[in-house]
């Protein structure tokens, strides 16, 4: 059973979406509403719409919207359920629990709670005689007893049953150890431990709950290092290793190494505002994880060929979150553990103080491709600065970078300048041509996944969106909606099911809005219903519309042959998407 409207609606009373967004980002005041710049993709001007009168909001850049919840969804990277619980803490209300959510609920807390013994099984081990191997181990990275502490560290027998029998002694069964990927499953059935002859470093959430975990070997076994599954509690690509302890440090910067080793290290050094990925390469939704508590990021990544090729990546993330970048030059040493055992913490900091520019670090970088003391190398190596050149949005950084340029290769400033800036009008024109293409070659009609029939019935879909916002502000309508479009008188099936949820709660005499339908959509799909909701404020939204809108309608159901009406040519397609601008 889920949890009751009635709930849903005191949750929606109690929590003031003003405030709750606010306690993340800044709120400006325009006219009735109010403005930020979206938490969810990188903007200097504000897009996102708080709207008070609707308890809504809406960006007009990416798309995001819906309601309370929804902003909670997205932001924590939560469920609905877990979305809800968050509120209702924060309200100071208790969820009422039953049915389907409850039991997903207790699994959960049920994983929590193995994680945590797991973690002390594994403490406990590494301090005993049988977890010696990790001790040394840790001991010969100069781990101090403080540091194996605070993070927990721990040591994995070389058993293929331990941890299972600890945990089936503490009232775990193997179901929620498999669920929880602390045990696998065997060809016959049976169930073995994850982790074997392994120091260990728990995962921690920003709640403090021991989510997952990472195992360092200790012999010949592969792979070299073993992460957890991801789990109900735990996905990978939405977490960071030590942001529990980073997110009360970051002042504004965090520092992103490459390991669980590095953090510890630099951790230990006294660089507390430190994280790192975990096991994989950064993701965006790491990327948007890290702009909630740092404007700058040092990236200090290791200095072989796959960590540069790493740092180029999450440049490139850092840069669509609107997080300033800076690249850590590491000179002789592999990683910062090794430099900072080599040359102590005051010289690494200066090295942090020091890091370069985005433009330092890949101009440097092509350096290293080219022999500058001969002419050809010079020439390929101009070849490239420029492109890179032509790509830096800021004229003042491009005119810094082409002076420095210039110096190195002996070359006037102005022509490579000229030449950036050509080769700047080129990519744009070539990027302008290729999206007219994707008009041509009807491959636009697939960008929209929450609505992939709107662009082909372009006409019918506006109308529905129309009839959706009417009844959002008028709900006594339905009646009439009802009483002049057939049941399937809706096109594409998006706007159909919307529909469908919007009479229900009618129907139901629930109070219509956007929370009301919140459970029952993604926060994607609640992105666009907002969205409907947000364009339809700046229209009249009179009956006569209303019914020029179900007319639409009529006439698309009426016409003999209906089928050829979604086969349209590239031609027609372009066609509809100019006359729906020109609207």
């Amino acid at each position: 059973m889920p949890i009751p409207q009635s709930f849903i609606e005191q949750l929606r009373m109690s929590c003031d979406i003003e405030d709750v967004v606010s306690s993340y980002v800044s709120l400006k005041r325009a006219g009735r509403n109010k403005t930020c710049l979206c938490p969810f993709h990188s903007e200097k001007t504000p897009s996102m719409v708080v709207y008070e009168d609707t308890q809504s909001f809406y960006c007009f850049g990416c798309g995001a919207g819906g309601d309370v919840i929804t902003f909670i969804r997205r932001i924590e990277n939560l469920d609905y359920v877990e979305a809800v619980k968050l509120l209702a803490s924060r309200a100071g209300l208790t969820v009422p629990e039953d049915g389907q959510s409850d039991r997903t609920s207790r699994l959960k807390q049920r994983i929590l709670e193995l994680n945590r013994e797991a973690a002390r099984f594994f403490h406990s081990c590494l301090k005993s005689p049988a977890g010696q191997k990790g001790m040394a181990y840790f001991k010969k990275r100069q781990l101090s007893p403080k540091t194996i502490t605070a993070y927990g560290l721990g040591y994995a027998p070389d058993s293929w049953d331990s941890l299972r029998k600890h945990l089936f002694q503490k009232g775990f069964t193997d179901e929620e150890m498999y669920a929880a990927a602390v045990v696998a499953k065997g060809r016959n059935g049976g169930y073995y431990d994850q982790f074997r002859n392994r120091v260990m470093f728990p995962i921690i959430d920003l709640r403090g709950n021991v989510i997952a975990f990472g195992g360092r070997v200790l012999d010949d076994q592969k792979p070299k290092y073993l992460n957890s599954a991801d789990t109900p509690v735990f996905k990978k690509s939405r977490n960071l290793f030590s942001l529990n302890f980073a997110k009360n440090e970051a002042g504004g910067r965090l520092i992103l190494a490459e390991g669980y080793m590095d953090v510890i290290a630099i951790w230990q050094a006294g660089f507390h505002n430190v994280v790192a990925t975990l096991g994989t390469a950064l993701t965006p939704e790491q990327a948007r994880l890290i702009s909630q508590y740092a404007k700058e990021v040092v990236i200090a990544y290791d200095s072989d060929g796959p960590g540069q090729a790493a740092t180029h990546r999450a440049v490139g993330l850092f840069e669509e979150v609107g997080v300033s970048a800076k690249v850590l030059g590491i000179t002789g040493a592999k990683d910062p553990d090794e430099y900072i055992k080599k040359f102590g913490t005051t010289r690494f900091k200066m090295l942090i103080e020091g890091a370069n520019s985005v433009a330092d670090f890949e101009l440097h970088k092509l350096r290293q491709e080219f022999d500058l003391d001969t002419e050809d190398g010079k020439v390929e190596y101009l070849k490239k600065a420029v492109q890179f050149l032509s790509g830096l949005i800021n004229p003042l950084e491009r005119e810094v970078y082409a002076g420095k340029i210039a110096g190195e290769i002996g070359v006037n400033r102005e022509t490579i300048l000229a030449q950036a800036k050509a080769l700047a009008a080129k990519k744009k024109k070539a990027q302008d041509k290729r999206e007219w293409r994707e008009i041509e070659t009807n491959r636009a009609v697939y960008r929209d996944r929450i609505n992939p029939q709107r662009a082909k019935f372009l006409k019918e879909a506006k109308a529905e969106e129309g009839i959706l916002a009417f009844v959002f502000k008028n709900p006594d309508s339905l009646e009439y909606i009802e009483s002049r479009l057939p049941e399937n008188g809706f096109v594409t099936d998006f706007n159909a099911r919307v529909f469908r949820i919007i009479k229900d709660k009618i129907q139901k005499n629930i109070t219509l809005d956007l929370t009301a339908v919140s459970g029952e959509l993604s926060p994607e799909e609640m992105g666009r219903v907002a969205g409907i909701i947000a364009a339809a404020e700046q229209s009249e939204n009179t009956k006569k519309q209303l019914d020029d809108y179900i007319d639409v309608l009529i006439q698309h159901n009426n016409k003999v042959d209906s089928g050829n009406v979604g086969t349209l040519s590239p031609q027609e397609i372009y066609e509809r998407i100019k006359q729906s601008k020109q609207k």
